[in-house]
């Protein structure tokens, strides 16, 4: 089959890419690189189609999606932090973008659309854990425009009998997750921290919990959810978590302890946007399209902080390397020996 991965240069996006060419289909790549990164598709370059563009271009959703049978939606603007200062873009790309998606898909007649969806849009739930029937309440710009993307879907299911599905993400994480950006997650910036024995920082007191998936529970999600049957899926919502609660607090303790850093975390004040708990009822999806976290919470951090241990000694080992080059290659200087100033 023939899938379109918007967002496929990005930290899900290129998990999923990898997964589909390695099972054999044929794999379209649209995404503007504003967040994503070419290298996250390395491995996999020279087996896929890369159409540099954003989904804020309808013509280039359409141009995308010829010949498409599947399209899995995953370009956004994510950052919470990101939409409060600028809710336009946000919007722009987060519900406009997801609508031209879905008019392209329309008019190519996709088989379905699967959406990424996100937590973010239960807000500050007085009740726990989230359900798929709850109330939205978003809080902020990012939730707003991604619950606008939902709506679209359910619209187009409902107006246009287009299969569309939305899987609501916690809080994924995993290896590609972007530690140097201005809007990191807090997974990927903690074991930064560690790993450069700094101190990370806790917005609030720390006591905020989240629902951790580790990015190979997503990328089994998404495939469920292209697969099932469309008398199951097609117009519904699922959330897509572990199913268990950690606090912030408790995350640094568990990356302190697997990378034995004795360092104590800055608290700064809360940031706006953000909710204070958040926990998956997965009974939907585990009931309906067989959906069960292949990799617990633990086992998803043990491997994320191995890829950043090895993504640092790689970084070091070129870096040392591009030194010795350096030094082979600089010129000498008139009346000294070489290396000699």
């Amino acid at each position: 089959m023939r899938c379109l991965i918007t967002g496929g240069a990005g930290f899900i996006g290129s998990h999923l890419v990898e997964h589909l060419v390695g099972a054999g289909h044929d794999v379209v790549v649209l995404d503007d690189l504003s967040t994503g990164r070419r290298e996250n598709l390395a491995a996999v370059r020279r087996r896929i189609s890369f159409m540099r563009g954003s989904v804020a271009d309808l013509n280039t959703c359409r141009r995308a999606m010829e010949g498409v049978d599947y399209v899995l939606h995953h370009a956004a603007v994510t950052s919470v932090p990101r939409s409060v200062n600028d809710p336009g873009v946000a919007h722009t790309v987060n519900a406009t973008g997801t609508m031209n998606v879905l008019l392209a898909a329309r008019d190519a007649r996709v088989r379905r659309v699967v959406y990424a969806g996100s937590t973010s849009v239960y807000g500050n739930s007085t009740v726990l854990p989230n359900s798929e029937d709850h109330l939205a309440n978003p809080l902020g710009p990012y939730a707003a425009s991604k619950l606008a993307g939902e709506g679209y879907c359910l619209a187009f299911h409902a107006a246009y009998g287009l299969d569309t599905v939305v899987l609501r993400y916690f809080n994924v994480f995993g290896p590609r997750q972007d530690p140097q950006s201005q809007y990191a997650a807090v997974v990927p910036r903690f074991i930064a921290a560690a790993l450069a024995g700094e101190p990370p920082t806790i917005y609030g007191d720390g006591s905020q919990t989240r629902d951790f998936v580790y990015v190979a529970n997503v990328v089994h999600a998404n495939l469920l959810a292209a697969q099932a049957p469309a008398a199951r899926v097609a117009g519904q919502v699922f959330n897509v978590g572990c199913g268990r609660s950690v606090s912030v607090n408790e995350l640094w303790d568990r990356v302190r302890a697997l990378t034995g850093v004795p360092v104590l975390p800055r608290r700064e004040a809360a940031r706006a946007g953000e909710v204070q708990s958040s926990l998956a009822s997965i009974a939907k999806a585990r009931d309906l399209v067989g959906y069960r976290p292949e990799v617990d919470f633990d086992e998803g951090l043990r491997r994320t902080i191995a890829f950043y241990r090895e993504a640092r000694r790689s970084a070091s080992q070129l870096g040392r390397r591009r030194g010795r080059k350096s030094a082979r290659t600089a010129p000498r200087l008139q009346g000294s020996p070489a290396g000699a100033i």
